[in-house]
């Protein structure tokens, strides 16, 4: 389209929603509109053009990204990812809002329902396989919130200081993943600020990284009101702003391109990504199949949930036991979060009805309420007295929808006090006692860990949960799932415990790179259980760990898994790697691959993980780069991030570049550099030192690690050696050669 035809204005109004849920239109030019819906575990497709939460068509609620982390499937992801297509189609929607893939910086984060974990890799490689299927399926996709965006409490206007090199190891991997191979028909810019810039006019983040470096060619989207400075935010490379209307912002776009202070070719560019998005648009599809659609949230949630403990084999149940089903969450189940992601479920299976289906005897006492109304006592006694005439006593409990949500964090990690005592309670009459839980954001359990059998821990399941988790309660499914984050044992445990989150309208990632098990496993911090832990029925055994150098930074590791048990399961090989090599300080061990396995008893299956260079690599914030130093690498086989079970020892040249030297470099630098550091430097040195001095040199080069941060020419100047600046600008010129 030749966008010289369009008038200023026009454009400018297409750079601006038509309202909350469609881009704008310009029919006297032949544009049409596109469709949006919030995602990503479902559509919500608003009814009417307003922010109604609770008014939207009926859809099918998947497990949300916090149950889908814990599956470690990227088929699972795949799965919701082009059913969620399939019923957007049906609704007439061009592009579903998600995934989410931002980092669990804090288990306070009241919308980490809506992420995947707190692993970069894993959110990642989950991401990349819900767009593809989403987009395999015909309907576009829109990876959020970018960037930095971990909290809550602020989040329209909190401003985050993070340093680049834990910026591009933790909070950018999963995004660069997603676009680099999927290209995303959007990308949403989050609402808070980085480093004082609004996400939605940071040049850096929205043009120099996402389209110079990753190559992402679709449309960046503000989130819902994150757009402060309409015309400042087109400069910096963000094309469409939702929602709309707003004669403001297209007035003032039309006035920067009047005056000048903002080019007509960044209108047009943005302008011509926003008519590209028309791309997504097609016809409306038939209804979808809400029967198969449920079966399917049924078959992916059996995969998601974790069974933390299993004492005694205190699970799976048996039909024929008498059973204690305790809990207001049995009977009305937590399926979502709350927010912009919550769906209006086709339907909703309550845990209750699908044991009793089940089960040949089941008693049922609420035990407490949501709101805390009603007599605590009385329900309580009552739950009591019925464990105790049962063989076994499921106590489902959790955060009911007050207590987290988006729009703000949580203050605690505990369950609510009432639950807590229910649990130990039950736990003191009841011949045994399990405990389901739901939530979204992880709960703390050492008030009662030690009182009871067993936990299956179900985060949020979606509508087809409770069918879900009495399949593996009594094992007709048996349970895969391994954490996508860390259960601590307290709040002050946590990483981020000291930042988060943050004051003053600013927030300070002062952890660093050491977020969730990076932190803990590099301090041992003991947690009640770590990343990737995950029990099943049967038990499986890793061997044979062999591990080949395919080139200066890259290897490829092979190990064999057996199912050792006598039930068919699935297990996730997890892969983590760890050095001491490098300038840097790097975390004990970090995840770089992994993969799903369904073995039949007593089968063994052999699993080859491609490890490149970014599985060895640190962000050099000098060479702005990926950097592999030379060194010896540890390459990991984990049950979890704690418990290593085949380890091997590697050595790689790396790919370190050759840094050419200066006056200004420090004395460390001089001394290091490979071609005319050490020996070189000390010699050049001695020959104009006085004997003794260059005998004491000579003898100990380490004496001049005295001055190990000193600039070279400030220690020459220092010890009278300023004569000896030419010799230097010789080794300079000979670093510079060797680039």
């Amino acid at each position: 389209m030749d966008l010289s035809t369009i008038p200023v204005q026009v454009k400018a109004s297409l750079l601006v929603g038509k309202n909350f849920w469609t881009t704008m239109d310009a029919s006297e030019h032949g544009i049409g509109s596109v469709q949006v819906a919030d995602g990503p575990h479902g559509v919500r497709h608003a009814i009417g053009e307003g922010l109604d939460l609770n008014s939207a068509s009926p859809a099918t609620c998947y497990p949300p990204a916090v149950a889908v982390g814990c599956s470690w499937d990227r088929e699972v992801a795949r799965r919701i990812g082009e059913s969620v297509a399939r019923e957007a189609r049906s609704l007439g929607v061009d592009i579903v809002l998600g995934p989410g893939v931002n980092i669990k910086r804090s288990p306070l984060c009241g919308r980490n329902f809506e992420y995947y974990s707190e692993d970069p890799l894993l959110a990642g490689e989950l991401g990349v396989a819900h767009v593809e299927g989403q987009q395999g399926a015909g309907v576009g996709a829109s990876v959020k919130h970018f960037a930095a965006n971990n909290q809550e409490t602020d989040r329209m206007r909190v401003d985050v200081t993070v340093d680049d090199r834990t910026l591009r190891e933790i909070y950018l991997p999963a995004f660069e993943a997603v676009v680099k191979r999927t290209q995303p028909a959007t990308v949403m810019a989050s609402y808070n600020l980085i480093g004082g810039l609004h996400a939605t006019e940071n040049p850096w983040l929205l043009t120099t990284l996402l389209r110079n470096e990753w190559g992402y060619d679709g449309a960046t989207v503000s989130d819902w009101g994150a757009t402060c400075d309409p015309v400042a935010s087109v400069a910096a490379g963000l094309d469409l702003q939702m929602p709309g209307p707003s004669e403001a912002a297209v007035e003032a776009i039309t006035a920067a391109v009047a005056d000048g202070s903002l080019a007509e070719a960044d209108l047009d560019r943005a302008v011509g990504r926003v008519l590209a998005l028309r791309g997504w648009v097609a016809e409306q599809a038939a209804d979808f199949d809400a029967n198969a659609h449920h079966q399917l949230a049924r078959e992916t949630a059996r995969s998601c949930a974790v069974l933390l403990k299993n004492d005694g084999v205190a699970l799976p149940l048996q039909p024929t036991e008498r059973i204690a089903v305790i809990g207001e969450f049995a009977r009305t189940p937590r399926i979502q979060g709350g927010g912009s992601s919550h769906i209006n479920a086709t339907e909703v299976d309550s845990a209750l009805e699908e044991i009793g289906a089940v089960a040949e005897t089941v008693d049922f006492a609420p035990g407490f309420t949501f709101d805390g109304s009603g007599d605590a006592d009385r329900l309580l006694d009552e739950a009591v007295q019925l464990a105790s005439g049962a063989h076994v006593a499921v106590l489902f409990v959790g955060l009911p929808d007050h207590e987290e949500s988006e729009g703000f964090d949580r203050d605690r990690l505990s369950l609510p006090a009432d639950q807590i005592r229910l649990i130990k309670a039950v736990a003191q009459i009841a011949p045994r006692t399990v405990v389901v839980l739901s939530h979204g954001g992880i709960v703390t359990v050492e008030e009662w860990h030690e009182d009871v059998e067993a936990i299956l821990d179900c985060f949020l399941l979606g509508q087809a949960g409770g069918g879900a988790t009495a399949d593996l309660l009594f094992g007709s499914a048996n349970p895969s799932g391994h954490l996508a984050e860390s259960v601590p044992k307290e709040l002050r445990h946590t990483t981020a415990y000291l930042n988060f989150p943050g004051d003053h309208l600013q927030v300070r990632y002062g952890e660093g790179v050491f977020v969730g098990y990076r932190g803990y496993e590099s301090t041992g911090t003991v947690v009640r259980y770590p990343f990737g832990h995950g029990l099943s029925y049967t038990t499986f055994a890793a061997t044979d760990l062999r591990v080949e150098v395919t080139g200066n930074a890259a290897a490829t590791a092979t190990v064999t898994v057996t199912n050792t048990g006598d039930l068919a399961g699935r297990d996730v090989v997890q892969l983590y790697v760890g050095t001491d090599a490098g300038p840097v300080h790097r975390p004990v061990r970090e995840l770089r691959a992994f993969e799903s396995v369904d073995l039949a008893p007593g089968e063994s299956r052999e699993v080859t993980l491609t490890l490149d260079d970014r599985a060895f690599a640190y962000w050099d914030v000098g060479d702005h780069d990926w950097v592999v130093p030379a060194g010896d690498y540890r390459v990991e086989i984990g049950e979890n991030a704690h418990d290593i079970v085949a380890a091997q020892r590697i050595s790689l040249a790396g790919n370190e570049p050759v840094r050419p030297l200066s006056r200004t470099s420090s004395v460390d630098e001089w001394l290091d550099h490979p071609i005319v550091g050490g020996s070189v430097l000390v010699d050049t040195l001695a020959e104009r030192l006085p004997a003794k001095e260059a005998a004491l040199v000579q003898d100990d080069p380490a004496v001049l690690r005295i001055m190990g941060s000193m600039e070279m020419q400030k220690a020459l100047q220092m010890f009278g050696l300023g004569d000896a600046m030419a010799a230097l600008d010789g080794l300079i010129a000979r670093s510079s050669a060797a680039e």
